[in-house]
C-alpha cells in the first residue's frame, strides 16, 4: 500500500515532532514538517503532499494566510490544528471557511488533552482528508449565491403543505458541515415555519463562536443550545460541542437541551441521538430531516427510520458533499426522500416547511 504523504506545518520543534511521531506511528503516513508558512510553501512544489496539517498561529506567515495561498497555488487537502481558544477557534472557522476540510485540537496548549485522544482524532482525520475530493469552494459558494438571489426575486411559490404541518428541522453535518452552513442557513427565511435543531460534529469551544457568526448572517435567530431552550419557529439550535443535544417535551411545548455525551454514540453532539429523541415526541410525519457533510454514518440509521415512518429527507448529493460518508450512507439505505447538492436544499426546505 501506497503511504499518504503528509506535511506538518508548526513553528514548534517540539510540536512538529510530536505530530510526525504520532503519525509516523500510525504506520501508513510518509511525514515530512515545515517551520512555518513560507517553509510550508517552498516544501508543497518539493513534496506534492496528498494532505497538510497546518498550525493556526505562526510567524512570518500565519495559517490563513498560508492556507489561501494553498488553495490559490497548489490546492491541497488541509486540516487545521489549534488549541482550543475562542480567537483560535474563530480563526478555525475562518480557515474552514476558506476551504481547510477538518480541525483538530493541539495536544497540550491551553487545555489539557489526552495524548491517546489527540493522536486518535489527529490519525482519522488525516486519513479522512486524505480521501477527500476537494470540490471547487468558490464555484459551489456561486450556485449557492445564484440560488438565493434567484429564490428572493421569484414569486411565492405554491403552499406544497399544509400550515404547520411540520414541527421540526433536524440538520446534521460533519466534515466540511460549518462552511457549508455559513451558505446554506442564510438562504432560509426568517419566517420559516418550524424550528431547526442542528447536530454538526465539533469541539465545545467552537459552538459558541459559529452560533453566533451564523446569527450576523441569517434572517432565523441562531442559538448554541448551553441550556433547556424551548424551540420556537424562526429559531436555529446549535448542539454544544463535545455534548449531545436532545428534544424533549414539557407541557407547554418541545424543547431541547445539551445533555453529556453517551458512550454508545461514536460522534458528538450525536446526530442519531438527536433524531431518535426527536421521534419520541413528534410524529415522524411532521419532521424533516437533512444529513450533510461528513465521514463516517452519523444520522442514517435514525433518519432512515423518520422515512420509513412518513417523514421528509434530504441527503446532500456527492457533487457538492466534501466527503460523501453520511449523506452517502443515508442514500445507500434507502432513507433519502430526495438527494440534493448543496444549493438546492434550501430551497427544498422552504418548500416544505411553510
Amino acid at each position: 500500500m501506497v503511504a499518504t504523504s503528509v506535511l506538518v506545518v508548526d513553528d514548534s520543534a517540539l510540536m512538529r515532532r510530536a505530530l510526525k511521531g504520532i503519525l509516523t506511528d500510525a504506520g501508513e503516513f510518509d511525514v515530512h514538517t515545515a517551520r512555518n508558512g513560507v517553509d510550508a510553501l517552498e516544501q508543497l512544489e518539493r513534496v506534492h503532499p496528498d494532505v497538510v496539517t497546518l498550525d493556526v498561529n505562526m510567524p512570518e506567515m500565519d495559517g490563513l494566510t498560508c492556507l489561501a495561498r494553498i488553495m490559490e497555488e497548489q490546492p491541497t487537502p488541509v486540516v487545521m490544528v489549534s488549541s482550543l481558544t475562542e480567537h483560535n477557534a474563530l480563526v478555525t472557522l475562518e480557515a474552514l471557511e476558506l476551504g481547510a476540510v477538518d480541525y483538530v485540537p493541539k495536544p497540550g496548549g491551553t487545555v489539557s488533552l489526552n495524548i491517546d485522544e489527540v493522536s486518535a482524532d489527529l490519525i482519522r482525520k488525516v486519513r479522512g482528508a486524505a480521501s477527500v475530493r476537494l470540490k471547487r469552494a468558490g464555484g459551489l459558494r456561486d450556485r449557492m449565491r445564484a440560488q438565493r438571489e434567484k429564490t428572493a426575486a421569484a414569486p411565492p411559490r405554491r403552499q406544497l403543505s399544509a400550515a404547520g404541518s411540520v414541527d421540526m428541522v433536524l440538520i446534521g453535518s460533519s466534515t466540511g458541515g460549518p462552511a457549508l452552513l455559513s451558505d446554506l442557513l442564510p438562504q432560509l427565511p426568517g419566517t420559516l415555519g418550524a424550528p431547526v435543531v442542528l447536530a454538526q460534529h465539533i469541539p465545545a469551544s467552537f459552538t459558541a463562536p459559529l452560533a453566533r457568526r451564523l446569527d450576523e448572517e441569517c434572517a432565523l435567530r441562531v442559538h448554541e443550545v448551553d441550556r433547556i431552550m424551548p424551540v420556537q419557529r424562526g429559531g436555529v439550535y446549535i448542539g454544544r460541542g463535545g455534548a449531545d443535544v436532545v428534544v424533549a417535551r414539557r407541557s407547554d411545548g418541545l424543547i431541547v437541551k445539551s445533555v453529556p455525551a453517551a458512550a454508545e454514540y461514536r460522534w458528538h453532539p450525536s446526530v442519531d441521538r438527536m433524531v431518535a429523541s426527536a421521534r419520541r415526541y413528534v410524529d415522524p410525519e411532521r419532521l424533516v430531516c437533512v444529513l450533510l457533510t461528513g465521514m463516517g454514518d452519523d444520522g442514517a440509521a435514525e433518519m432512515s427510520e423518520v422515512k420509513a415512518g412518513g417523514g421528509r429527507t434530504i441527503a446532500e448529493s456527492e457533487e457538492t458533499a466534501v466527503v460523501w460518508g453520511m449523506p452517502g450512507e443515508l442514500s445507500r439505505r434507502g432513507g433519502a426522500t430526495e438527494v440534493l447538492p448543496a444549493y438546492e436544499i434550501a430551497g427544498r426546505l422552504a418548500d416544505w416547511v411553510r
